[in-house]
């Protein structure tokens, strides 16, 4: 898999998680990812925030800092409108590199 696939899976996994959520801080994005891939799928930190970065910057996300619930302070993330159009979007395409990747499977 090229690794835009790959990013564009990161991508994928996070516009979902706010999707569902109000608002999180990226601690909170990789558990519930963890957790509701009942803990196959890992992000790391390294990766996840130059990706938060990156959707930002796209307008994708917004973000602003908040005290969590330990009383730190964190960047809060969540999703804007051009977030959930590319979130349906990068569903879309997901499904077709996954119908693709079965029918390989089929073939070989």
């Amino acid at each position: 898999m090229a690794k835009n696939d790959l990013q564009g899976t990161l991508d994928l996994l996070v516009l979902k998680t706010l999707s569902q959520s109000r608002e999180l801080h990226g601690y909170g994005i990789v558990l519930h990812i963890q957790r509701a891939s009942d803990e196959l799928l890992r992000v790391e930190e390294g990766s996840l925030y130059p990706a938060l970065h990156r959707m930002e910057q796209s307008g994708w996300i917004s973000s602003e800092w908040a005290m969590t619930e330990t009383n730190r302070k964190a960047k809060y993330y969540k999703l804007t409108p051009a977030g959930r159009k590319q979130l349906q979007d990068a569903e879309k395409s997901f499904e077709q590199l996954v119908k693709g990747v079965r029918a390989m499977l089929r073939y070989a």
